[in-house]
């Protein structure tokens, strides 16, 4: 039997996962959490075969609790389930240790296709994100702009590419309007670039933001 924890902050989303896994002999939604310290404090306690992680909740980044869930619990398969599209997160995921990728919008039957093979500890890779790989492997050394920032940075200028204001994105990310003016002033030098167009502009070009 898989066991699984599903971490997500929105109950709307656990219980439609839950439906999904209940359909199968072989999985068991053993426990959830609502937060990434929620997820990791029950990864301590309990034994999972499998964690549904992902990337936006309440309090810490998402990447930031699977790396730490990485480091503390190496033999714990994380599938990351996001919102966001492969172009914005799968690479940056992969990277910090996750079996597989997957955005919400998939079908049920590969969800439970990525937890059987990942559970089995085989990494899960959709054939979208397969592809992507196989380029960014071939052209490793033409590393694109957005690669040099770090996630927070990058998840700082997705938003802010969205139109969302300095003030709306620190109350989003529950940090002050200073740290995210740091943060752009930072995101600005890194990308070369002058004004929030021109990030907005590169955003959109590069397909980073639906």
């Amino acid at each position: 039997m898989i066991r699984i924890l599903i971490a997500d902050d929105h109950t709307i989303v656990r219980e439609g996962l839950k439906q999904i896994l209940a359909e199968t002999s072989d999985m068991m939604v053993a426990d959830e959490a609502t937060n990434g310290l929620e997820a990791l404090d029950k990864v301590a306690r309990q034994d999972f075969n499998v964690v549904l992680l992902d990337i936006s909740m309440p309090g810490r980044n998402g990447l930031d609790v699977l790396r730490q869930l990485k480091a503390e619990h190496p033999g714990v398969p994380v599938l990351i389930l996001s919102m966001y599209s492969e172009e914005q997160y799968a690479m940056r995921a992969l990277r910090a240790g996750a079996a597989g990728y997957l955005t919400k919008d998939s079908a049920a039957e590969e969800l439970i296709l990525a937890i059987r093979k990942i559970s089995s500890g085989r990494k899960y890779l959709g054939p979208s994100l397969a592809e992507k790989l196989a380029v960014y492997l071939e052209h490793g050394e033409d590393t694109p702009l957005h690669e040099t920032l770090s996630d927070r940075e990058f998840q700082v200028m997705c938003l802010i590419a969205s139109g969302k204001a300095v003030k709306e994105i620190g109350n989003e990310l529950n940090l002050s309007v200073k740290t995210i003016s740091t943060y752009r002033t930072r995101i600005l030098e890194k990308m070369r670039m002058k004004t929030n167009a021109a990030l907005t502009h590169y955003v959109i070009q590069n397909r980073l933001i639906e």
